[in-house]
């Protein structure tokens, strides 16, 4: 899980987006249309961050379709303080 975290949170341009979607399915589990909202992101780039995510299983999806909320894997919870250390390194 360590080396998929630094992967998909610093291999691309996309990973400070990531880390705060990250947050905020930690803080409560949310469907697409509320992170966009919450977060100020387009509609589409959210899904296309949770799809990554959830393809590398760092998130997982409950629910179907528009409704579906996400939520961190067991794995990412374990994890967790690597995550906030490499969002540390990150420009959020």
């Amino acid at each position: 899980m360590e080396a998929v975290l630094w992967y998909v949170l610093t291999g691309t341009r996309g990973g400070p987006n990531r880390v705060r979607i990250l947050r905020a399915v930690d803080e409560r589990p949310r469907n697409a249309n509320q992170l966009a909202e919450t977060l100020e992101l387009d509609y589409s780039t959210v899904r296309h961050h949770l799809d990554v995510l959830r393809n590398h299983g760092i998130i997982k999806k409950t629910g179907d379709n528009y409704g579906a909320v996400y939520s961190p894997t067991e794995g990412a919870e374990r994890n967790w303080d690597l995550i906030e250390e490499i969002a540390e390194e990150l420009p959020l």
